[in-house]
């Protein structure tokens, strides 16, 4: 999981959702009720998301509870006794579908879709929105950084900048999964079991009387994984000191892995440098970039004809700088009426409009695999394609087997691999084609319709 141990996370959310709660337990309200998790617009230069964050919501459903410190607390804050009983008791009891990890989705689509007595449903939201936020934020933002590298490495390097430990934890985490080679995050790779890597700082280099004697004595330490930071005075000079400490290093059997350039013309000391290590044989030496790195600069470096092997990006990843955030709700679609049976219910307001019902999303793809449209349908609708949404979660137990972090990271290699490139392009990409289905139409019209025609009747008697 992650670094905040999710099974104490029951309090958090916001306070209207238990006083809602709590009033639905006063009045008896305690049917049943679906709600769908989707994303409800991309963000600017956005085709496309790469879900992540499932497990952890899958976790932390399955151990919810609320201990007698959480119970003293909400009597504080004026809560009944009679709810506070109920809360000392609670489990989630629902059942669950979601589209897998690592899956390319698109808005509109229901990633997560909760049944489960309403108390239970409601009380469940805001984690699931900020897990799922942040996760597929950060993962859509790798692949496209990922991508820009075209098949070079790309380290996560932005733990000292994103927002809390918790954050730092599941941006690692949700990079990986999008194709980053690994991160500097020691504790991310202690726990997820991913890949780490580091070089050094130039208060290191800094430290010693000069940079040469400073690369020396990394060496000595490190001699088979060292990479040193050379634009701690001067790119050229320092890649000189490096190339001094790799052919004394090969004359002890080891190989210097890279230089790091964290400053400057990026392209022209790329340049210089990739042609000096390679006059003395070390053209096994990689030239590693950082630098307020991001999917834009990569591509524009890269365009430019940059000597760069791998790259170290942080804080404008690990903080998804140009869209911090993605638009996402999870909404009310069908409920039970007093005989037990599960009525469609949708949202009218003007722009945030929800699709009613329980459904199912049917991806199309052609000869070669690759993605051509989703339909989103009822369930149940034979629309033809390959459903995406599978049962994870029954009577509050999880049914599903929890993929590994490479396997999630494979899923996710595979969708954007299989997703044609005029919709992974980081400016004006394509966009995907999501139909809604013939019946699924058909009840948004018929409930539209009716659902005016009620509210209007019951505003009007009053």
């Amino acid at each position: 999981m992650g670094f905040v141990d999710e099974y104490n996370m029951s309090m958090l959310t916001d306070l209207y959702e238990l006083t809602m709660c709590a009033s639905y337990f006063e009045h008896k309200k305690l049917g049943q009720a679906t709600f769908d998790l989707f994303i409800r617009r991309l963000p600017p230069n956005r085709s496309y998301f790469l879900f992540a964050g499932l497990e952890q919501v899958l976790l932390f459903l399955e151990k919810m509870r609320f201990t007698e410190e959480h119970i003293k607390y909400l009597k504080s804050l004026g809560f009944k006794d009679d709810f506070l009983d109920y809360l000392r008791l609670f489990r989630f009891s629902g059942d669950v579908w979601a589209i897998p990890e690592g899956t390319v989705v698109f808005p509109n689509e229901p990633l997560i879709r909760v049944t489960a007595p309403i108390i239970e449903a409601q009380l469940i939201e805001t984690f699931l929105l900020n897990t799922i936020n942040l996760q597929t934020t950060i993962a859509t933002k790798a692949a496209r950084v990922v991508y820009a590298a075209r098949g070079r490495p790309v380290i996560e390097f932005g733990l000292r900048r994103e927002h809390g430990t918790d954050a730092g934890m599941k941006v690692a985490r949700a990079s990986y999964i999008a194709g980053c080679s690994g991160t500097s995050n020691v504790l991310a790779g202690m726990v997820y079991g991913m890949p780490v890597f580091g070089t050094m700082a130039h208060s290191f280099v800094m430290f010693f009387s000069n940079e040469l004697e400073s690369f020396r004595a990394f060496a000595k330490t490190f001699p088979d994984k060292s990479t040193l930071l050379i634009d701690t005075f001067d790119n050229i000079a320092g890649a000189l000191n490096a190339i001094k400490v790799a052919k004394e290093l090969e004359r002890q059997g080891f190989k210097l892995r890279g230089v790091r350039i964290d400053s400057g013309d990026l392209v022209a000391i790329s340049r210089e440098v990739r042609r000096l290590l390679n006059e003395n044989g070390l053209d096994y030496v990689q030239i590693f970039a950082s630098g307020d790195l991001d999917e834009y600069r990569i591509d524009e470096l890269l365009n430019k004809g940059a000597k760069i092997d791998a790259f170290g990006v942080g804080t404008k990843m690990g903080t998804s700088a140009d869209r911090p955030y993605v638009d996402i709700i999870y909404k009310l679609c069908e409920k039970a009426d007093d005989k037990g049976e599960f009525v469609p219910i949708m949202k009218l307001s003007e722009g945030k409009a929800t699709l009613p019902g329980r459904k199912q999303v049917y991806r199309f793809t052609d000869e070669g695999g690759n993605f051509v449209k989703d339909v989103i349908a009822l369930e149940g609708e034979k629309v033809g394609g390959e459903p995406l949404l599978v049962k994870v979660m029954e009577k509050g137990r999880v049914i599903y087997n929890l993929p590994s972090l490479e396997d999630i990271r494979k899923r996710a290699l595979d969708n954007v691999a299989r997703l044609p490139d005029k919709y992974k392009r980081l400016q004006k990409a394509a966009k995907y084609p999501v139909r809604l289905s013939p019946k699924l139409r058909r009840l948004i019209k018929e409930l539209s319709e009716k659902l005016r025609e009620t509210e209007g009747a019951v505003a009007g008697s009053s």
